[in-house]
C-alpha cells in the first residue's frame, strides 16, 4: 500500500510502500499533550519502508516502558510527523492526520483508555452522533 504525507507547511513529506502494522488511537497523556487535544490518532509502519523528505526536528523522552519515544515533527511549522519509540524497534508511528489520503485509515485498537478524557474516543463521537461532515455554520445572533 502506499501511504503518503507531509507537514502543515509543506517542507517535510513522506512516503512507504508498507502494510500499516496497525492503526488505532492512543489516549495515554504524553499524546495528549502532544496534541494538544484528547487522543492521538495513529498509523504503524515497518520503519525501514519510510522514506522522509525535509528536516525533522526530534523531541525525546522515556516512556511508560522506561524507554525513550522519540517524538519526531517539522521545526518550521511545527507539525507532529512521527515517532519512533526505542521499545518498538523498527516501527514508525505515523501521525494520521498528516497522510495525504485518509479515507481508508480506520482505527482497529484504542490503548491508554484508562487516561482517557471523558468520553473521548472516535467510538464514543459516534455514539454521541457528534460527527459532523463539515464545521457547523454561524450561529444566529438575536
Amino acid at each position: 500500500m502506499k501511504i503518503e504525507g507531509g507537514c502543515l507547511c509543506g517542507k517535510v513529506r513522506y512516503s512507504a510502500d508498507a502494510e500499516p502494522a496497525f492503526v488505532g488511537v492512543c489516549h495515554c497523556k504524553d499524546c495528549q499533550k502532544e496534541t494538544g487535544t484528547a487522543f492521538n490518532f495513529v498509523v504503524a509502519i515497518p520503519a525501514p519502508a519510510l522514506s522522509l523528505q525535509g528536516t525533522l526536528k526530534t523531541f525525546s523522552a522515556p516512556g511508560d516502558s522506561g524507554k525513550a519515544v522519540h517524538r519526531r515533527f517539522c521545526p518550521e511549522c511545527g507539525s507532529q510527523i512521527l515517532s519512533e519509540p526505542d521499545a518498538l524497534p523498527g516501527v514508525a508511528i505515523i501521525r494520521a492526520g498528516t497522510l495525504d489520503d485518509t479515507s481508508w485509515v480506520n482505527p482497529a485498537m484504542e490503548i491508554y483508555c484508562d487516561s482517557a478524557q471523558y468520553e473521548a474516543s472516535p467510538a464514543a463521537f459516534r455514539r454521541a452522533s457528534l460527527i459532523r461532515d463539515r464545521q457547523p455554520g454561524p450561529v444566529a445572533r438575536k
